[in-house]
């Protein structure tokens, strides 16, 4: 991810959990890149946050579930949206995977 593309997804964490402070911008930008990390990591891919409103929402949601100390609900609260996530991400690269080799 580009620095801007995280300073934008900083701001917007910081909008979503309503932080007008900057204290606490270097952690929530750690929030910010292992949440990123843990949704590509499940999808197998790099997601485009700042394109992509569906991950950009469930990356806010891992950022705030982190800041509330509750990470290890994410999962469980989510399950639908991030196998949803992952079965998108994973046509998209089939269907890429098969026009590349039909051409």
């Amino acid at each position: 991810m580009t620095e801007a593309q995280l300073q934008y997804l900083l701001n917007e964490l910081k909008s979503y959990l309503k932080i007008t402070w900057s204290e606490e911008d270097e952690e929530l930008l750690k929030h910010v890149k292992r949440g990123a990390a843990y949704l590509d990591g499940l999808c197998g891919t790099v997601i485009d946050y700042s394109e992509d409103l569906f991950a950009q929402q469930l990356l806010l949601d891992y950022g705030r579930y982190v800041y509330n100390h509750s990470l290890e609900l994410f999962e469980i609260n989510f399950a639908s949206e991030l196998s949803k996530l992952s079965i998108r991400e994973g046509v998209k690269a089939y269907e890429a995977a098969n026009t590349e080799t039909s051409s």
